[in-house]
């Protein structure tokens, strides 16, 4: 092998993995936004970890996270602005990088 498929070879493992980070940074920013909506509805026990499996679920429907702050948004019934929810999310966001890299 030359050092050019090495480095090639290198690159893509880069980006697998990078890729492979940022779907589990999505899905865990979404599950926090989650159990936040899931308390801020009052919701507990099983019914907070179904309605999470819910929000998680929702991000599958297009692509980017409206979907999610549609679906949050509808469930709050007007009474959380979407701009609130946008916000909240990316706090998620930026808390579910951090517990993934371990900085937490």
């Amino acid at each position: 092998m030359t050092t050019f498929d090495d480095r090639e070879k290198a690159f893509e493992a880069k980006f697998a993995h990078d890729e492979e980070m940022r779907f589990k940074a999505e899905v865990r920013a979404n599950k926090l936004l989650g159990e936040w909506a899931a308390a801020e509805l009052g919701l507990s026990g099983q019914e907070a970890v179904d309605y999470v499996k819910t929000v998680i679920n929702s991000d599958f429907e297009e692509a980017g996270d409206e979907d999610v702050i549609r679906k949050v948004t509808a469930d709050m019934q007007g009474n959380t602005p979407s701009d609130v929810i946008r916000a909240k999310r990316r706090e998620c966001v930026i808390l579910a990088k951090q517990q993934l890299t371990g900085e937490a």
